[in-house]
């Protein structure tokens, strides 16, 4: 009799397993799944954010974007081009980029013609996408993409297009300097055969969206101290690295290259860029007139102290061009009684302004 209550129980279980709803089936499948991939889930200093920086505020009330071009054949930006090949557990920055990439940790978004960036949702690109497109070499095994190391052309990225968004905070009364956007450029071409290198923007990432992942990767610092070593984040937060200036956000659109013919213009220009972001700063700030004040008197004191010597000096040199001749001797002699005369007037104005300025510092 027992024997058959506990079957009676089995069936009606059963049916009633079989009897529930199919959507509710598929999400009970799905919580399981879920919970399986948490359990499996890495733990630790492996899978933890690293913090970052506070990122900028959308109310600003001041603020311009710059884009610069970063040369990784320079002393000050290569430490993000070497190892090329991952060595020792270190890896430069495009490799590690592309393996987040790879990992579906971060967002690639495609480039335009102009090698502007577009961040909307259906501009995004795939790493497959990328590596048919500049013939990478990968492998496809039971549905697994598998890219070797030395299949990543981390060799041939040997520039960067940064995006810098200067800006000033109200609501904390500062100005800051931040990267929002990094771009790989591929450098490729046949430059050992006379040809010229072509230039090639991979993608966009956004700054804020991989660096807590560029907390983890240690770069070296300096050439002197090889154990000083320094994260990715921070070597761009501190703006460690150095870059030309190539384009600003402008109201025609316009790159610098557009509107520059030569290269002395383009020069004076980025200067004429740069300036105006200190000038800014001034303007708000207000400039220290104390110390503007001192370094006018210091370089007024430099000229005159230089035009007295040149005024000592000249008539040695015409007493000695002109021995020959008695008058041009007196002519020489009253010369220097009168530049000596000129010169002693100059330290007397010298000191009586050091001794005013003397008392202002005293005030």
């Amino acid at each position: 009799m027992k024997r058959i209550l506990i079957f009676a129980v089995i069936s009606l279980v059963a049916m009633g397993s079989m009897a529930q709803p199919a959507k509710r089936r598929a999400e009970a499948e799905q919580k399981a799944a879920a919970a399986k991939q948490t359990k499996n889930a890495p733990t630790g200093v492996s899978y933890r954010d690293f913090p970052t920086a506070q990122a900028m505020p959308q109310d600003v009330s001041w603020r311009r974007d710059i884009y610069r071009s970063l040369d990784l054949t320079k002393d000050a930006n290569a430490t993000l081009y070497y190892p090329t090949m991952p060595q020792d557990g270190r890896m430069n920055l495009f490799s590690y980029i592309f393996k987040l990439l790879l990992r579906k940790q971060i967002t690639a978004y495609d480039t335009k013609l102009d090698a502007n960036e577009d961040f909307s949702a259906g501009n995004e690109v795939s790493a497959k996408e990328l590596m048919d497109r500049y013939k990478m070499f990968y492998e496809v095994k039971d549905g697994r993409m598998r890219v070797n190391d030395a299949d990543i052309p981390s060799d041939e990225v040997k520039m960067y297009y940064v995006k810098e968004s200067v800006y000033y905070n109200q609501h904390t009364a500062t100005f800051h300097s931040r990267v929002t956007a990094l771009c790989p450029v591929l450098v490729r071409g046949d430059t050992e055969f006379g040809g010229t290198d072509a230039r090639y923007p991979m993608f966009w990432v956004k700054f804020d969206d991989i660096a807590p992942q560029l907390g983890k990767l240690m770069l070296m610092g300096s050439n002197y101290n090889n154990a000083a070593m320094m994260s990715a984040d921070d070597f761009f937060t501190l703006h460690r690295y150095e870059g030309d200036i190539y384009r600003t956000v402008n109201l025609q659109d316009r790159l610098l290259s557009n509107y520059c013919q030569t290269d002395s213009d383009m020069v004076r220009e980025q200067n004429k860029i740069e300036k105006e972001l200190t000038d800014f700063q001034e303007h708000v700030w207000g400039r220290d007139t104390v110390a503007a004040k001192k370094q006018e008197l210091a370089e007024e004191a430099d000229d005159e102290e230089t035009d007295s010597i040149e005024a000592e000096e000249q008539p040695v040199v015409k007493k000695k061009s002109t021995r020959s001749s008695k008058n041009s001797r007196r002519s020489a002699l009253k010369s220097k009684s009168s530049k000596q005369t000129k010169a002693k007037a100059t330290r007397q104005r010298r000191s009586s302004s050091s001794r005013f300025s003397v008392r202002r510092e005293r005030h």
